[in-house]
């Protein structure tokens, strides 16, 4: 039984990033290789403009193509409320997502530069998409830069969790705090979640940060020892933002699956994904984009040491 919820991105959150378009098909194929893999959240794909990010043009094909796994959550993001109303389309058409995500930004500035709304209108924007809904997906409320914008700075911790709360009122609970451009330090992350989990017990809190300064799994560390159980992770470490933006000198990756799952291993924390399947599945990811990523693990194999650890977690757990 896994002590966590992985949510693997490589299929929305890592192609966003690429500029050469995967065919649906493969895309489909590499979904259900992760859901089999045992992670029992995948971003799927996202109903963002095709002229903005051309990758996701074949949304409603691949989810009419793709199998579906009982117990795992298939996830479309959704930018606006046209986005919502193509999502209700494709579930009244027997093969929508489950699960669909609505956005905000932690600063004004970056809502400006990223969403092209202020934070009041993107709010008035989340309220109208929640209510479109109608109950039918499970919600995923983000929020961006909720540990610093690349614009204003410092975000005010109170803010943050002001907007977990608006999300938390309209029926979202699951919330996604997303350190964006890789700026969260190890207590920074763990005062901005406990906070969270403290103020709100019964919002599921979820941890989904960019390794731009190669913390994001230090932070991670910090973010399960501060009570988190839900983590964003995409093999190889890819994406991170949209190809035609940059952040961080364009060194903006997810944080790595195989390496994620690696350390929690070599813990005995049960993460309940199938190793072999999971070192295939990154195989088969770099495959689709013709080169090598940057996972650690996928070059030098797992911890030979990780079943002692499991062993050694049992023994004290025993006694």
């Amino acid at each position: 039984m896994s002590d966590l919820t992985l949510c693997e991105c490589f299929a929305r959150d890592g192609l966003q990033h690429e500029t050469d378009f995967i065919p649906t098909q493969e895309k489909a194929a590499l979904i259900d290789r992760f859901a089999r893999a045992g992670f029992a959240r995948v971003e799927a794909t996202s109903y963002s403009n095709p002229a903005v990010v051309p990758q996701f043009a074949d949304a409603t094909d691949l989810l009419r193509t793709l199998p579906r796994l009982d117990g795992v959550y298939y996830k479309a993001t959704c930018a606006n409320l046209r986005a919502v109303e193509r999502a209700l389309a494709d579930l009244d058409a027997g093969i929508g997502a489950n699960e669909i995500s609505l956005l905000v930004s932690a600063s004004e500035a970056h809502s400006q530069r990223n969403l092209k709304q202020s934070r009041a209108d993107q709010w008035k924007r989340i309220e109208a998409m929640a209510a479109a809904a109608q109950g039918r997906f499970r919600l995923i409320g983000t929020i961006s830069v909720a540990f610093g914008c690349p614009f204003e700075g410092a975000i005010d911790e109170a803010s943050v969790l002001a907007d977990v709360e608006r999300f938390a009122s309209l029926g979202v609970h699951h919330v996604t705090l997303g350190d964006t451009i890789g700026v969260a330090t190890q207590a920074s992350t763990q005062r901005l979640f406990r906070a969270t989990l403290r103020t709100f017990p019964d919002v599921h809190t979820i941890a989904h940060f960019h390794d731009t300064r190669g913390t994001g799994i230090v932070n991670y560390l910090a973010a399960l020892d501060a009570g988190v159980r839900h983590f964003d992770v995409a093999f190889g470490g890819t994406g991170g933002h949209p190809a035609k933006v940059k952040y961080g000198g364009g060194v903006t990756g997810n944080v790595c699956t195989e390496d994620f799952v690696n350390v929690l291993e070599t813990m005995g924390v049960a993460t309940g994904i199938d190793l072999d399947a999971m070192m295939a599945a990154s195989q088969a990811c770099e495959t689709a984009l013709g080169r090598q990523l940057a996972s650690r693990v996928a070059r030098t194999g797992l911890n030979p040491m990780r079943v002692r650890a499991k062993d050694a977690a049992a023994a004290n757990a025993a006694g």
